[in-house]
C-alpha cells in the first residue's frame, strides 16, 4: 500500500459519512460519536505502529483498518438506530459490506485487500478465530487493542456529561442504575474473564464489561497506553463502592504490570 492509497482512502471516508449526519439532533450525536471514534482510533492505531515496531508498509496497512474497521456502523444506525449488534446487524459483517459495495481497495494488491477485510471483520469478535494465521493475526490484534482504548476514551469522557448530553446509543439502551452491579459480572472480572454483553443488564455492568478487556489485550504498548490514561481508575471511580468491585478491579489494574 502506497501513502497516496492510504490518502484516497481519508478521503473517501469523509465523504461516505457526511450525509449520515443528516438527521435529527439525537441522530446526529450518535454519529458523531463514530466518526470522532474512527479517527481516534486511527491516532491509537498511529501510536501501536510505533511502539510495536512496525514497518512503513504494515503501518500505512494497520492505518486503513483503523480507518474501516467501523464503517458498517453508520448504515447500520441509520437503518436500526442502535449500535447494538444483537438488535441489528454485525457491525463488522456490515463494514465489509460497505466495503465491497463502494470497491474502495481495489487499487490494492489482492493480498492486503484480503488483510484489510479480514482484520475488519474479525475485530469485535469476543475471541478471533484460532485458524487465523501471520501476519492478518497481527492487525487483528491491534485493531482490536486501538479499538478498545479509544471505547474507554469514550466512555470516560460520557461519564463527564450530563445525561441528557451523551450519545444515547454509546450505552446500547442498558439503563443507569448507579447502586446497581449484577454479580455475575463482577465474578467474572474477579476471575479474570471477558464479561459477556449478554450477562449485561445495566450501564454498570457495562462499564464492569469493559474494564475485563484488559485481559485481551495483546499489544505491550497498548497496556502502556492503557495506565499512563487511567481509564480503568476512572470507569472504576464511578462503579459502587462495595468491597467485592474494588477487589475484581485491582486485579484487573494489576495485570496490566505483568
Amino acid at each position: 500500500m502506497e501513502q497516496t492509497d492510504l490518502d484516497e482512502l481519508y478521503s473517501w471516508f469523509d465523504t461516505y459519512v457526511e450525509p449520515f449526519l443528516e438527521t435529527d439532533e439525537e441522530g446526529a450525536r450518535n454519529i458523531q460519536l463514530k466518526i470522532e471514534h474512527t479517527r481516534k482510533v486511527c491516532e491509537a492505531m498511529a501510536q501501536l505502529s510505533v511502539g510495536e515496531r512496525l514497518s512503513e508498509n504494515e503501518a500505512r496497512v494497520a492505518s486503513a483498518v483503523a480507518l474501516l474497521h467501523d464503517v458498517g456502523r453508520f448504515p447500520q444506525y441509520r437503518r436500526w438506530r442502535t449500535f447494538r449488534d444483537s438488535d441489528s446487524d454485525n457491525h463488522a459483517r456490515l463494514a465489509v459490506e460497505v466495503i465491497r459495495e463502494q470497491n474502495i481497495l481495489a487499487e490494492l494488491d489482492s493480498a492486503e485487500q484480503l488483510l484489510i477485510e479480514e482484520a475488519v471483520r474479525f475485530h469485535n469478535l469476543l475471541e478471533p478465530p484460532a485458524t487465523v494465521k501471520s501476519p492478518t493475526r497481527l492487525f487483528i490484534n491491534l485493531i482490536r487493542d486501538a479499538d478498545k482504548l479509544d471505547i474507554w476514551r469514550v466512555f470516560v469522557e460520557l461519564l463527564a456529561q450530563p445525561p441528557e448530553k451523551r450519545a444515547s446509543a454509546a450505552t446500547l439502551g442498558l439503563p443507569d442504575l448507579p447502586d446497581t452491579a449484577s454479580g455475575a459480572c463482577v465474578a467474572a472480572l474477579d476471575s479474570g474473564s471477558i464479561v459477556r454483553l449478554e450477562t449485561a443488564t445495566c450501564f454498570n455492568d457495562f462499564k464492569l464489561l469493559q474494564i475485563s478487556w484488559v485481559y485481551d489485550l495483546t499489544c505491550s504498548t497498548a497496556r502502556r497506553m492503557l495506565r499512563e490514561r487511567g481509564y480503568i481508575e476512572t470507569l472504576a471511580a464511578s462503579l459502587p463502592q462495595r468491597s467485592e468491585i474494588r477487589e475484581a478491579v485491582s486485579k484487573a489494574v494489576l495485570s496490566l504490570s505483568t
